[in-house]
């Protein structure tokens, strides 16, 4: 019997227009891209692309925003009015995450809205729906739109909040700041009376705790846009430590906690102001959940390769199924938790993003009793 002829022509792989002036942006998105089997086809310039869209008939438009000459929005109004390019999905990348950019974005045709630096599994997946949605049914169509109104509004709603954060925190920096400052002019007045000075010590323990947290929101923000870059310098660790520790002496002994610094180790090359800001939150951390009468202790010591800062308590210590969680920011916590290890909030996350941001590893460990966080910054 003779056998049906099988048709074994090969797929053809969907294409991808990358529009970027950085060329660093492109080569990024391209690699990511050609592991996923897309044909790529890349544009430095809105009208580079406007010349090539007719051309290449992209199956999807990867788009900047922000680009000299001819912007993403421009640029993405330009192909919606071409008859090819009605239907085609853009998905923009920014690196300006606020809710006018977004709204924009929409307004002008995209499809979909990525912030810059991306992950390349979510960009992977983003396009992959963009080409899915093109081909589907009406119907599903329709229901996708809807799901993606909702989605819309939700990440609308989440740049809303970051963007009243932002204001928030730097209307609250300068007023912090001359609140501390007024506390340490009283102090340092010889005349005052003792209740003077140990309410002005209270005031600027506080104001230093207030701009600590202000500080920590900035940097998580800059953080997680990709924006946190240390300015290192040689910094001598040893004299870093025995400064914090008697910036912190004051807080300590009004909860009733002994501070106590040893060991030593050779300079390093590292930003002082979020290591001296690491620190002092691993020691506020650590003051606030040590039983009065306890101790808390700093060590620091170095091999050939880095250098080793801990921070031990004496308090109920971190369940070993927490102990990685503990540096997410707003790490959710049962009510159980929230009595025996109390609130991280954003001071873990904080440090977490500064070490990281040198090159280093931050951890906890079992103190039995207490926590042990460990902070590993490379001699490099």
């Amino acid at each position: 019997m003779e056998q049906p002829v099988m048709n074994h022509r090969p797929q053809v792989p969907a294409k991808v227009m990358v529009v970027d002036d950085i060329a660093a942006n492109r080569a990024l998105a391209k690699a990511i891209l050609d592991d996923e089997g897309y044909a790529v086809i890349l544009a430095a310039s809105g009208p580079e692309a406007l010349a090539l869209f007719p051309q290449e008939r992209p199956d999807c438009v990867l788009l900047d925003v922000r680009m000299p000459g001819l912007d993403g929005f421009a640029v993405c109004e330009q192909i919606r009015a071409l008859p090819e390019g009605m239907d085609t999905p853009v998905i923009f990348l920014t690196a300006s995450r606020d809710v006018e950019t977004f709204d924009r974005a929409l307004l002008v045709g995209g499809d979909d809205f990525l912030t810059k630096p991306v992950h390349p599994v979510e960009l992977a997946i983003r396009v992959q729906a963009a080409l899915r949605l093109r081909v589907m049914g009406s119907e599903r169509r329709e229901l996708y739109s809807e799901l993606r109104r909702q989605r819309d509004a939700t990440i609308r709603l989440q740049l809303q909040k970051e963007q009243v954060m932002t204001f928030l925190v730097a209307d609250l920096k300068s007023p912090v700041g001359v609140m501390a400052l007024h506390a340490q002019t009283i102090l340092h007045d010889p005349s005052i009376s003792e209740d003077t000075h140990e309410a002005a010590s209270q005031i600027q323990a506080t104001a230093r705790q207030l701009l600590r947290l202000v500080l920590n929101l900035l940097d998580i923000s800059k953080g997680e846009e990709g924006l946190l870059d240390p300015v290192r310098v040689p910094t001598e660790l040893t004299v870093l430590v025995h400064d914090v520790v008697a910036a912190l002496t004051a807080q300590a002994e009004a909860a009733g906690v002994t501070l106590r610094a040893s060991g030593e180790a050779p300079p390093v090359t590292v930003d002082p102001n979020l290591i001296r800001r690491t620190l002092a939150n691993l020691l506020d951390n650590a003051i606030r959940y040590t039983p009065v009468g306890a101790e808390v202790q700093v060590r620091l010591s170095s091999d050939d390769a880095a250098v080793l800062l801990t921070v031990a308590d004496a308090g109920p210590g971190v369940p070993p199924a927490r102990r990685d969680e503990i540096f997410d920011r707003f790490a959710p916590q049962t009510a159980d938790e929230v009595t025996s290890i109390g609130r991280t909030g954003l001071g873990l996350a904080f440090c977490k993003l500064a070490v990281e941001a040198h090159g280093g590893r931050i951890w906890v460990e079992d103190g039995a009793p207490g926590a042990i966080m460990c902070v590993r910054l490379p001699l490099g």
